[in-house]
Formats: C-alpha cells, structure tokens, sequence
C-alpha cells in the first residue's frame, strides 16, 4: 500500500514582548518614527464637507433648543393640571365630608327622634318620612358631587387641552 502523508505545520506565532527589538516586525504596524502615538494625520476636508457638517450641527442646535422649549411648556402645563387638579379634588374631599356630616345629624336626629316614639302607627310614619326625606337629601347630594367631579375633571383637562391645541396650532 502505497501511504502519503502530509505534515501540515502551523506558523508559529510569537508572543509580543514589552521588547521592540526581540518582536518580529509586522508589516502593517506603522513606523514610530514617522507618527507620534497621539498625532493625527493632516487631512484636507472638503469645502462641501465642511458646510454640510455645519448645518448638520446648526440643525441639532436647533432642535434641541426647540426640544427644551417644548419640554419647559410641558412641564408648565402638567403644574397647571396638576394644580386644577388639587384644587378639584380638595373641593370635591370638603363637600363629600359636608355629606357625611348632614347625614350623620340627620341620622342623630332620626335616633332621636324614634326615642320619643309611642305607638306602632308613629314610628312607621316617623320612619317612613324620615326615609323620604334622606331619599331625597341623597339624589341632591349625588347631583351636587357628580356635577363637582365634571367641574374639576374639566378643569384639570383644560390646561392639557389648551396645551395640545397651541402645539397642534403651530405646527407647519
């Protein structure tokens, strides 16, 4: 039998030493002596290079200025809301506990008044208009917070919708 073999023998490869002079020289490594370690080499840019660079940057100043004002009125309108909506829900808080607190009287009252009853036929008619009573203290009083809560939702919406009309207004 007739047997070849190949030896196929890898390039050693050195290890770079802190030595320059016991490195083998590599033909892409430029010279020292020719360029400094920091030094940049003199290129001639173009004119055109030149000015469409510049207008690249004028435009990046201007839209982050543009960005800065649009970012300060944001923050503007959200202090508005926010205020509105404060304001609204400090309202709608103060009437809810007036709420509670006329129903609270009304229901000492009721007690109250069920102390003095005497007789069956008194305390179903004492009940039964103290019931239509409250019912209809309740149905004014859900009307009076309903209508509060519209009021301070359409005032915390009105800055935020002031806001996006002005922006959508000077848009081109």
């Amino acid at each position: 039998m007739n047997e070849t073999t190949t030896n196929a023998t890898t390039p050693k490869t050195e290890k770079r030493t802190g030595d320059p002079s016991k490195r083998a020289a590599d033909p892409f490594e430029l010279s020292r002596a020719t360029m400094s370690k920091f030094e940049m080499p003199k290129i001639e840019v173009p004119a055109e290079l030149r000015e469409m660079t510049d207008k690249g940057i004028a435009h990046a100043k201007d839209a982050c200025t543009k960005a800065k004002v649009a970012s300060d009125e944001a923050v503007d309108l959200l202090k508005n809301a926010y205020a509105n909506v404060a304001k609204g829900a400090t309202d709608y808080n103060l009437k809810v506990i007036d709420v509670v607190r006329t129903n609270t009287r009304a229901a000492f009252d009721y007690v109250n008044e069920l102390l003095g009853v005497k007789s069956p036929s008194e305390f179903v008619e004492l009940s039964t208009a103290h019931m239509r009573k409250q019912f209809d203290t309740v149905s004014a009083q859900t009307k009076e917070l309903t209508a509060l809560a519209q009021k301070a939702a359409a005032e915390a919406a009105e800055p935020i919708k002031t806001g996006v009309s002005k922006v959508f207004n000077k848009a081109p």
